[in-house]
């Protein structure tokens, strides 16, 4: 299925600790305009051992997801050249990253480029300019699977960047690997939470902002479960204090009672909402609404430059 149109199509790849995402794209009135999307959840956070290895089995589930991938790029007729693969946290911090990327290379034909924490940031930074409205000052927050990313900006000028290790595969092992939860398990969490902020808790509020956004996964689906329930999509106190209120109400670990909650995202629900509210709490946020892109839209701003340089 090659689609006709003004530039080629490249693929812009992100191996998140959470999900593994692909946009496949082309250049249309001079903006990237996505022609197909493929994700999967492959939790590849979950396979870090204590001493730090990628564990055989999600690595293979790593490499599985790159191979269907990698079949979608010749179904789609994306040449080798034009595509960028990124990844983030999980693989910054296993001691057997080389293994995979050397594992992943005859696969997708490209080698996958471990950026740092500050230029995930800067991307989803990007990738939000890029698709959200909005005006004066905005912090944005993107609660991952093993880090979290915070940027303030103005524009397209950002004032303050930084990723936290936290996020919701670790916290879900961490805090929430026991059923039924409770409340004592959201609070162990926000101290984690309060203790990785640190001193950027107190440059954040110096800084200020208009608005909060909030980019990707966990927001996500808060807002997925909103727009389910029919209810406005905008994230407040109340909103996530009834929300944890029905997680520890919850007979199943599934949470499968929890109206709106997709089954995909129930297994890392409870620990991306116990970071969101503790964030809330910690930063004084009295109101979000989830970002139109994050990383995988800032990558694709920058391979469609690239693309068209070329």
């Amino acid at each position: 299925m090659k689609h006709s149109g003004v530039s080629p199509l490249y693929a812009a790849i992100t191996l998140g600790s959470n999900s593994f995402n692909m946009l496949v794209a082309q250049t249309r009135a001079g903006k990237p305009t996505v022609v197909a999307k493929y994700k999967r959840k492959v939790r590849l956070a979950e396979g870090i051992g204590t001493d730090g290895v990628l564990c055989p089995e999600v690595f293979d589930r790593g490499l599985d997801c790159l191979q269907m991938f990698s079949q979608m790029l010749d179904h789609e007729g994306v040449s080798r050249d034009n595509i960028a693969v990124i990844a983030t946290a999980t693989l910054r911090s296993i001691s057997n990253a080389d293994a995979f990327s050397q594992a992943a290379l005859p696969i997708l034909g490209q080698p996958i480029e471990i950026i740092s924490g500050l230029r995930e940031a800067e991307l989803i930074y990007q990738g939000m300019v890029a698709t959200t409205v909005g005006e004066g000052r905005r912090l944005v927050i993107d609660i991952g699977g093993a880090s979290t990313e915070f940027i303030i900006g103005d524009g397209n000028k950002v004032l303050l960047k930084t990723s936290l290790p936290m996020g919701c595969v670790t916290f879900n092992e961490k805090f929430f690997n026991s059923f039924p939860f409770q409340q004592l398990d959201f609070d162990a969490a926000q101290c984690q939470v309060e203790a990785a902020l640190g001193d950027y808790r107190g440059q954040l509020t110096d800084y200020g902002w208009h608005c909060v956004v909030g980019a990707s996964g966990t927001v996500q689906s808060v807002v997925e479960l909103l727009n389910d329930r029919g209810v406005s999509a905008t994230i407040t106190p109340a909103v996530l204090k009834e929300l944890r209120g029905e997680v520890l109400a919850q007979t199943d670990v599934s949470l499968r009672d929890i109206r709106g909650l997709h089954s995909e995202r129930a297994p890392t629900f409870a620990a991306g909402l116990a970071i969101l509210s503790a964030l809330f709490n910690l930063l004084d946020i009295q109101s979000l609404n989830l970002s139109g892109g994050a990383l995988r839209e800032g990558v694709l701003q920058q391979l469609a430059q690239r693309v068209l340089a070329a």
